[in-house]
């Protein structure tokens, strides 16, 4: 009970240097709580199955990676912690308590962090879960009844999570007690602080960093084919490696190479702060990767989350390109089709098209799907009656132009050039479009589009068919027109567009999550870093009395104070921007998206916005515990 009642003791009056510690891990369990909470409200259900699945697909791997996260961040602030204690616990062992005494004071300290970080992650998750899910409604454009409900399973396998992952770190942290002597503890918040590091090492963990980050750029940009894929994700490895050894050796070698030059380190108090950046940056090296990291990743998913958008866009206008399909074995049924729509409705605009599906006894060809050719005169009138954009050149003998549909993501680039032989004879890919001249049926068959002479040369080889198409002016009100076209003797297919349809809406949830995403990853770099700079106050404090008492002012320690500090935040702000570059264009290869730069540029501005504010708070509180 005495153990117990020294570790609230110690608790309550080093409350004020938890803080940040509990609050960040209250954060990741209120975000793993509102996720869970989503899935187990049942309110998904109200989207449709194909929709909630998608959904909840989604969120579960995202909840994958935020315990991913998690496991990471407990590993991480519990580390910080034991040595930030040490000192103070090898003390003890000289007031004649054992190792295990030492171990049982830590453990019980440390879970009461844990539970106080649960109870108020879980309290504020359940405040905040209808908030979250009103706002990931509201920004995905989705109408459904929200009601609010505490969700006992989400809070018991929220708890189970943190609880597990946590106490594995409170173990290690007892081992670690048990089996540290009194010297090594009293020496911990010194120990692989204040070293020089050997400059060829250095030099070869800048030449690898430089080497990998480039490989991953030069991987995240290249035009590819069926590779696509493989390049963007042997770029996030690459550029990752990269980033640990730009840390770990190019910026440490580059700050030594500082020193060296006299003129420049004696400047303006240089030394102060030079020198201290010197001797941590092999303590620090890996908190700054992690730190470049997550907002890399943050910055990525909102790239992703706003390409998923457009894609989406894209592919809602694309398949209500038209209001009605039909597909005809006679020539000249137009105004027929017309007249029998306009019972009900009025048309916008009207297209037709004859197509001609080849045998496939007659191709060799790398498509899954059948093979159609559409003579170039024909989509050039459908053109101009549609009011669509026309620029595509004629195609010659032995040539074609791709038509085909927008892909959610493919794993193919557009620039792969296509070759395909129709009864013996090759035609080569000149062009690629996607512009919805067929709206809807453009996304169940590969078409060619040939000249007229070869249009007629082929027309032996398949079958023919004609396809019209009608835009009405009320989309909404298709119904009325469907048992008109139904019983006309010449309409063998009929395709209709349902406005309203909403199988695809989960891509919107998506999108929302990525905003998400991208808030919580930005939150976790700057507590990371914050909390690192915390904690680091406390360890330069011996070194600040000495400076103070050989006389150096208190204005010049805050200077020093402040571009040590500064050196940390704007380090990983400048080899984030650089990478976040190549991973949005990587991003906008896979999803075939050309405007993320602009994602790219305010979600990094956005970041330098977060940053300043950590800055200003650390920079305050480092100078409070130093007593500047």
């Amino acid at each position: 009970m005495r153990m117990f009642s020294l570790a609230v003791q110690n608790f309550k009056s080093s409350f004020r240097s938890y803080v940040s510690l509990i609050l960040s891990l209250a954060f990741t369990i209120l975000v793993l709580y509102n996720f869970s909470s989503l899935l187990n409200s049942g309110i998904l259900n109200q989207l449709g199955e194909t929709n909630a699945r998608n959904i909840e697909i989604c969120i579960q791997v995202l909840s994958f990676v935020i315990g991913c996260f998690m496991f990471f961040f407990i590993w991480y602030s519990t580390n910080v912690f034991l040595t930030k204690r040490k000192k103070e616990i090898g003390i003890y062992a000289f007031m004649g308590l054992s190792n295990q005494k030492i171990g049982k004071l830590y453990m019980i300290e440390t879970i009461l962090i844990g539970c106080v970080s649960l109870l108020l992650g879980i309290i504020f998750g359940i405040l905040t879960s209808q908030l979250f899910v009103m706002i990931l409604m509201a920004i995905s454009s989705i109408a459904i009844d929200i009601h609010f409900s505490i969700s006992l399973s989400s809070i018991l396998s929220t708890s189970l999570i943190f609880l597990v992952m946590y106490m594995i770190f409170v173990g290690k942290g007892y081992i670690n007690i048990v089996r540290s002597s009194v010297l090594s503890m009293l020496n911990a918040n010194r120990q692989n602080e204040y070293v020089k590091q050997n400059i060829f090492i250095l030099l070869i963990k800048a030449i690898f960093g430089i080497g990998f980050m480039a490989a991953g750029f030069y991987l995240a940009t290249k035009d590819a084919g069926m590779e696509v894929m493989f390049n963007v994700l042997s770029a996030v490895i690459f550029v990752v490696i990269g980033i640990y050894f730009i840390f770990g050796g190019f910026l440490p070698l580059c700050i030594q190479a500082l020193t060296k030059r006299k003129k420049f380190l004696y400047k303006k108090e240089r030394t102060l702060w030079i020198n201290s950046i010197v001797f941590r940056m092999k303590k620090n090296y890996r908190t700054l990767a992690i730190v470049c990291v997550l907002m890399l990743c943050s910055i990525t998913a909102l790239a992703f989350g706003f390409a998923m958008k457009n894609r989406y866009n894209s592919m809602v206008h694309f398949e209500n390109t038209y209001t009605f399909q039909i597909l005809s074995d006679r020539t000249g049924r137009k105004e027929e089709f017309k007249k029998d729509i306009e019972k009900q409705n009025s048309v916008s605009y009207a297209s037709n098209v004859e197509v001609n599906v080849i045998d496939k006894k007659y191709t060799n060809t790398t498509y899954s799907t059948p093979v159609a050719v559409i003579p170039y005169s024909q989509i050039k009138t459908l053109a101009k009656d549609t009011n669509m954009e026309f620029a595509l050149p004629m195609p010659s003998n032995d040539e074609y132009i791709e038509l085909h549909h927008i892909y959610l993501m493919s794993l193919t680039n557009d620039s792969i050039t296509r070759k395909e032989m129709i009864n013996g004879i090759d035609y080569t890919s000149i062009k690629k479009t996607a512009t919805p001249y067929l709206g809807y049926l453009q996304e169940n068959m590969d078409y060619m589009i040939v000249n007229d002479e070869v249009y007629e040369q082929m027309k032996p080889l398949g079958q023919s068919f004609y396809m019209y198409n009608y835009k009405i002016k009320q989309p909404e009100n298709f119904a009325a027109s469907v048992e008109s076209l139904q019983a006309n003797p010449h309409c063998h297919g009929l395709v209709k567009i349902d406005p309203n349809r909403e199988d695809i809406k989960w891509i919107k949830i998506l999108y929302s999550v990525s905003i998400f995403v991208f808030m919580v990853f930005v939150f976790a770099s700057g507590s990371i870093l914050f909390m690192k700079l915390y904690n680091d106050a406390f360890d330069e404090k011996e070194r600040f009395d000495i400076l103070k008492k050989i006389g150096v002012s208190h204005k010049v320690l805050k200077k020093s104070i402040a571009k040590e500090l500064a050196f940390s935040y704007v380090s990983t702000l400048f080899v984030m921007s650089i990478s976040s570059y190549f991973s949005v264009k990587a991003i906008g290869n896979l999803m075939q998206a050309s405007s993320l730069l602009s994602v790219n540029v305010i979600s990094a501005l956005i970041i330098y916005a977060f940053f300043f504010l950590c800055y200003l708070v650390s920079n305050y509180l480092y100078q409070k515990q130093l007593r500047l």
